[in-house]
């Protein structure tokens, strides 16, 4: 089924983090703003509410607490750079560290070269395509395997082309804790 174009599909700069992530592919944004029951667990991980780990955005007003500290966004501001592939100091020791932290940053440097060839715009627009299930066009987060409303598998082109290193990413992660 092809996905029909939706008003909020359109490039909006609070959802494109500097540090190249798509927020409408998080599961904290997901559960911000469609899907609530979601927060729960990842709440109770940090020892909050639901309602305190809210997220609309990186560059919103309501950030997850994660992202309220976030050394990338102010060293950004700092330089007047929108997204820190435009830095001369790119990639830095904190982006390094950053991006090899987690599975959903597994593209970060593909997200920079992108943004810098496309422009942001042209970017956002693949990073809907390609977090968009290709039956019936929900976005998913990384780590929605199968799609969060059809339950198709895998859930959009990003899962189906990094599962194998992101059930890798979250064993090793899991044996850390």
């Amino acid at each position: 089924m092809a996905k029909e174009s939706k008003e909020n599909d359109k490039y909006d700069k609070r959802l494109a983090a500097v540090c190249g992530l798509f927020c409408k592919s998080c599961s904290i944004y997901i559960g911000s703003t469609e899907d609530p029951e979601r927060l729960k667990p990842i709440a109770a991980g940090y020892g909050k509410k639901p309602e305190e780990i809210r997220c609309l955005g990186c560059r919103s007003d309501v950030r997850f607490i994660y992202c309220q500290t976030c050394k990338l966004d102010k060293c950004a501001a700092g330089k007047g750079i929108e997204f820190c592939g435009s830095c001369e100091s790119y990639p830095c020791e904190d982006l390094k560290t950053f991006q090899a932290a987690m599975p959903h940053r597994i593209e970060l440097w593909k997200a920079h070269e992108r943004i810098r060839e496309a422009g942001p715009e042209k970017w956002y627009a693949e990073m809907i395509e390609k977090y968009s299930c290709p039956n019936c066009g929900t976005i998913n987060s990384t780590y929605d395997f199968k799609c969060r409303e059809c339950g198709a598998s895998p859930s959009c082109a990003y899962v189906a082309e990094h599962k194998e290193e992101i059930v890798l990413q979250l064993d090793q992660l899991k044996k850390m804790k």
